[in-house]
């Protein structure tokens, strides 16, 4: 095996090799190479970052798994309260995979100013909300606290800010509609103390976060009342198999829908982008491995006087097909080398200095988001090399069919 790689080398670094008419053929074979892994890296870390950042957003309005009443109302306006005091409540052990549980409630209202007014869904939470997404969203002011006595602290996103012109510290009114029927409105008066940016504009033209228990002196329910159960999951692949064991660890009154049955149609759009990603990587492995069998073609061709050689020395077709399987991987690693160095350094400078925005309306997100993780990286690298080293054992068989007294004449 040394023997062959030291002939390989040797191949590559003679002045000959470098000169030959093989050697630009070369040249565009590593760069095909380069090319389909800058290609094949910017489409994973894209495709997945856009994935997962679309999926936290709406999992940060919505959480994982969300468990309420059974009712016919399709708003975020929670009308039929049920109890907190459940067996699952604090803390769902009864799942494996649930990390968080908190409750909530919404109830539609309309902020209004002097000169402007909007519709609104206040969600209401508690002290046991997970801020995490939050933090990360926020742009101005701080997240409120709700762990202690009721507080008219409120978090309004940057949609509305500007829409409304209200800024952090004003205080803003609130009217909520109250039984059906009624025309007399009630109202509330809040401080703004954070300004957010999910940059989901669906979620952010609607939403403000307030204490929970707004929502339940306004529908005068108990203390112990509230619109429904957010859960997150460890596992986001496995929301569907543990959405189905939250359903059958729940009271047979309580109803249990995962984000991705609730936004069905985004998350079948989204999941085509792993379709999109599988077929660019095929065909960047393809034109890959066909411009490196046209380089070994050339360099075997090119090379037919040195195979007689070889063999006439006693070189078995095996080890002589591995002088030129060794070449071609090395040349293979170059262009992996090089198209590492360019993609994840362009990955960089998107994640970083984010200098490719999108239009939020049609992809949820103002930046093109990136993903960048060593798991996927090697095993990009990893399936590239062995797939082309697999396309070369074809015509490297061609090897078999020199004679070696006609390759020495070959001129």
């Amino acid at each position: 095996m040394n023997f062959e790689f030291f002939i390989a080398r040797r191949i590559v670094a003679s002045k000959d090799y470098k000169s030959s008419i093989s050697a630009p053929i070369i040249k565009i074979a590593i760069a095909a190479i380069a090319l389909g892994v800058v290609i094949m890296l910017i489409s994973i870390a894209t495709s997945v970052g856009l994935q997962k950042k679309i999926r936290e957003k709406v999992s940060a309005f919505n959480g994982d798994i969300i468990i309420t009443n059974y009712d016919t109302n399709f708003s975020n306006d929670s009308q039929q309260p049920i109890s907190k005091n459940q067996d699952f409540y604090p803390d769902f052990a009864q799942v494996e995979g649930v990390k968080h549980i908190q409750v909530t409630a919404s109830k539609g209202g309309v902020i209004r100013t002097e000169t402007d007014f909007e519709g609104v869904v206040v969600k209401g939470v508690g002290d046991d909300y997970n801020w995490q997404y939050f933090e990360e969203y926020l742009v101005a002011g701080k997240l409120p606290n709700y762990s202690a006595n009721l507080n008219d602290e409120i978090l309004i996103s940057e949609y509305l800010s500007k829409r409304l012109d209200i800024q952090l510290g004003d205080k803003v009114r609130t009217f909520f509609l109250q039984e059906v029927g009624k025309t007399k409105a009630r109202d509330r008066g809040f401080t703004i103390v954070g300004i957010y940016n999910s940059g989901f504009q669906e979620f952010d033209e609607q939403f403000l976060i307030a204490d929970i228990r707004h929502i339940q002196r306004l529908n005068k329910w108990e203390k112990d009342q509230i619109g429904g159960f957010e859960l997150f999951v460890d596992d986001f692949s496995a929301i569907q198999t543990i959405g189905n064991q939250v359903y059958d660890a729940t009271p047979s009154t309580l109803d249990t829908i995962t984000i991705r049955d609730k936004y069905f149609v985004m998350f079948e759009w989204i999941d085509l982008f792993d379709f999109n990603v599988a077929l660019i990587i095929g065909i960047m492995i393809l034109i890959a491995g066909i411009n490196m069998i046209t380089a070994l073609l050339v360099l075997i061709l090119e090379r037919t006087q040195m195979i007689g050689i070889l063999k006439a020395l006693g070189s078995t077709d095996w080890a002589v097909r591995k002088v030129f399987l060794y070449n071609a991987i090395y040349i293979v690693c170059i262009g992996l080398f090089w198209g590492n160095v360019i993609g994840i350094g362009l990955l960089l400078l998107q994640k970083y200095a984010k200098l490719i925005t999108l239009d939020p309306n049609t992809y949820y997100v103002t930046e093109a988001p990136i993903y960048l993780d060593a798991g996927y990286i090697i095993l990009l690298n990893a399936g590239t090399l062995l797939l082309c080293l697999l396309m070369l054992l074809i015509p490297s068989y061609m090897i078999t069919k020199i004679s070696p007294v006609k390759a020495m004449r070959f001129e």
